[in-house]
């Protein structure tokens, strides 16, 4: 947009249409399941969360040196001691999680060096100076001026590691999260017993999410929900004795139902479209949910810029 022109009236750049969002999340609850259909949701998220931690520790160490063929290969052998579909899920997920870090990575060290510049700045003020809007003054005491002249020496050192850390390609990741984990050593200040904390760790290290697949049935043949609201599992190689249904599968006595967008995920079901899906435990609750995608309605277009106002 450019600046003021003749008369006193902003120059407007042209307008276009803002996208709305591609995509939302839909979320339900597993209501009604059987002892059996928990027991067997637990089991296959151990089974498969112990698989893509190790999954996520390989792509971890290969860094930069990630390549197709070793995706590939980390991929054939996730296959023997799960499926091929469940394979390819994991293994997306470890790189999406690994991406995530490198981005969260970059954005720190950008924190680092901006915190870096402005300590830096302040310091080679006279003590007291006044800032201005554009710039912040010096500290106001000799002992704010030490305190800081020894934190910038360990943004310094901590950023020097970070920018190691990014040029061999190197993350740090916590499959659970690193807030829960540090957790375990505070349970008397978060309310929560050794045995509690426990199971909102296993649980949040399960995987039991799986991509859609364009045509094929009902969008997913992994995680599949029928139109009439069925839950059946692909179930992995090693618990294949636990299927109640053709094909090693494991169907479930629950239905479910998604109140909100309901019509359009059904679309998208009716059509063997792409569903992806993620099935969760929240332990606080005690309480199973369901993930799934649905299509957002369309919005009134918006403008941008405003129009102009006389000045």
């Amino acid at each position: 947009m450019g600046g003021c022109g003749v008369g006193g009236l902003r120059e407007l750049a042209t307008s276009f249409v803002v996208p709305g969002p591609t995509g939302v999340a839909v979320r339900t609850r597993l209501k009604q399941l059987a002892p059996a259909d928990e027991k067997v949701l637990a089991l296959v998220g151990a089974h498969l969360g112990s698989l893509a931690s190790g999954d996520l520790r390989a792509r971890c160490a290969d860094g930069l040196e990630h390549s197709a063929e070793t995706w590939a290969a980390r991929k054939r052998g996730l296959t023997p001691v799960s499926s091929s579909r469940w394979a390819g899920s994991i293994t997306k997920a470890s790189h999406d999680q690994w991406a995530l870090a490198r981005r969260g990575q970059l954005a720190h060290i950008q924190s680092l060096e901006a915190g870096i510049r402005t300590i830096a700045h302040r310091l080679s003020l006279p003590v007291g100076a006044k800032g201005s809007k554009k710039a912040p003054g010096g500290y106001r005491s000799t002992q704010e001026w030490h305190a800081k002249a020894r934190r910038l020496h360990a943004l310094e050192d901590r950023l020097e590691r970070e920018r190691a850390d990014r040029e061999a390609g190197t993350v740090h990741v916590v499959r659970g999260g690193k807030g829960l984990a540090r957790t375990r050593h505070q349970l008397p200040a978060a309310q929560l017993t050794e045995t509690q904390w426990r199971e909102r760790w296993e649980a949040s290290r399960w995987f039991l999410q799986a991509d859609g697949e364009s045509g094929k049935r009902y969008g997913n043949e992994t995680l599949r929900i029928a139109p009439d609201g069925e839950v059946s599992i692909k179930l992995p190689a090693p618990l294949a004795e636990l299927a109640n249904a053709p094909h090693g599968r494991y169907v479930m006595a629950c239905q479910v139902a998604f109140p909100h967008r309901g019509p359009e995920w059904a679309d998208r079901v009716a059509a063997n479209r792409a569903v992806a899906y993620r099935i969760h435990w929240d332990v606080a609750r005690g309480r199973w949910y369901l993930t799934g995608p649905g299509r957002s309605r369309c919005r009134r277009p918006s403008r941008w810029p405003p129009p102009s106002r006389t000045v």
